[in-house]
């Protein structure tokens, strides 16, 4: 199939302005988790609380990415039969609340298939998001979902890893808008005591390569983790199960896991500074 080529032109403003600062940091959760209501309140609390983006995640049934912390989110989300249809109402009244801050949807690619692959899109862009990561689709079978998201200005966004291929790498960062994921570490999501060193030799190989910001996400929790990517070329941090597990820990008081969720981000934030 004949290669796909964009524009010069970045798709998505909301990320260009974000992270032409560097330093970002973007704090992830489910879309439902522990419920709608709570949800919205607690991504307008990242917000306030100084998140530069934000990554949601849209619950699946096999997610294979993401670690135990976040497949109990998708449980608890699947049990209250959230909707896809409710993920969209979320966002689209995060993006009354916030016109500016860039939104990223990770999903798995089956819930992108269902929807049809056009038509996804262009709900997408039509309640406010920016880029969209399929965790489970590889830039070789990329090409419809290539085509809806430039129809719909969306950035496709995709994951560089310890073991990517130089040939691979290319393909990425020639389709890759908003950001490129870098991934800190082999495996799946979930928080870890070290940073995978491997990471910092990844930088170095994707940095002259590219001039899109570099987002490192996976095992990251503490604010000396924040604060090593940074000063290694990272351009923000990606955090999500550190701040599922304050979720986790907190079902029974709501008020109390705001609370909480609200003080790590800052913390995270500060980090970056």
């Amino acid at each position: 199939m004949r290669a796909m080529h964009w524009e010069l032109k970045e798709p998505m403003n909301r990320y260009k302005k974000a992270l032409r600062k560097k330093n970002a940091f973007i704090p992830f959760t489910v879309v439902g988790d522990p419920d709608l209501k709570t949800s919205e309140n607690m991504i307008r609390t990242m917000i306030d609380s100084g998140a530069d983006a934000l990554e949601l995640g849209v619950a699946f049934t096999d997610p294979i990415a993401d670690g135990s912390t976040i497949q109990k989110a998708d449980d608890r989300v699947l049990k209250k039969q959230t909707k896809l249809n409710d993920v969209f109402s979320v966002v689209k009244n995060i993006r009354k609340y916030n016109n500016t801050i860039p939104i990223g949807l990770l999903i798995y690619y089956n819930l992108i298939y269902q929807r049809g692959i056009e038509k996804f899109y262009r709900e997408a862009a039509h309640v406010g998001v920016d880029g969209v990561l399929v965790a489970d689709l590889p830039i070789e079978e990329a090409d419809l979902v290539l085509t809806a998201a430039k129809k719909a200005d969306i950035a496709p966004i995709f994951i560089v890893a310890p073991t990517t291929t130089k040939e691979r790498l290319h393909k990425i960062l020639r389709h890759a808008r908003g950001f490129v994921y870098v991934v800190s570490l082999l495996g799946v999501t979930g928080t870890r005591n070290h940073i995978n060193p491997e990471v910092y030799k990844l930088l170095r190989l994707v940095r002259p390569k590219t001039k899109i910001p570099l987002c490192v996400g996976f095992g990251i929790s503490k604010p000396e983790h924040v604060k090593i990517l940074l000063s290694s070329g990272a351009d923000g941090v990606i955090v999500g199960s550190a701040i599922v597990k304050l979720i986790e820990k907190n079902l029974s008081n709501k008020k109390k896991m705001i609370i909480e969720i609200s003080s790590y981000v800052k913390k995270m934030k500060a980090a970056t500074q």
